[in-house]
């Protein structure tokens, strides 16, 4: 579904762009897509040269789920010193974070098409765990105990 979009980016940023067709949930739930990205991203940081590739010019990108696997792979690569550092990581929309669906940003959103507030929660429940059984919970916010809240407050509220 990407490759034209893949092509064009390698084109236009006369770049080596190498597309991760990773396992899709509900059928193959998490971790598997993670561990298909990380799998990838390693062997091709450790053949750089096979592929001609700087390895001071890599970067990772993704849309949506795939920019919540580029960035879980960033943090994963991070602390490796085995393997060239990646020099940046592009997230496309991408789903961070499944604490609070009634940030701004879902409300804001909340109707704008393809990505629906409903719809993005529901897909992030169907990568977690193939269940969208608690969707309204999830909604509303009661997913989540209240001392997780206040832990991750700083970094996941409207402030």
């Amino acid at each position: 579904t990407h490759e034209e979009l893949c092509r064009f980016i390698a084109r236009e940023s006369e770049s080596v762009v190498v597309s991760v067709g990773y396992r899709l949930a509900p059928e193959h739930k998490y971790p598997a897509a993670y561990e298909d990205c990380l799998n990838a991203s390693q062997h091709f940081l450790q053949h750089l040269q096979h592929y001609g590739v700087d390895p001071a010019r890599v970067t990772v990108c993704g849309d949506s789920a795939g920019g919540n696997l580029a960035a879980a792979v960033s943090q994963t690569l991070a602390g490796r010193s085995d393997l060239p550092r990646l020099r940046a990581q592009i997230l496309i929309y991408p789903g961070l974070q499944a604490l609070d669906f009634n940030l701004p940003s879902y409300q804001q959103n909340r109707g704008v098409p393809l990505l629906f507030r409903e719809r993005a929660a529901f897909y992030m429940l169907q990568y977690l765990n193939g269940n969208a059984t608690k969707l309204e919970e999830v909604l509303e916010g009661s997913h989540i105990p209240p001392d997780i809240k206040l832990k991750y407050q700083k970094w996941v509220s409207p402030d």
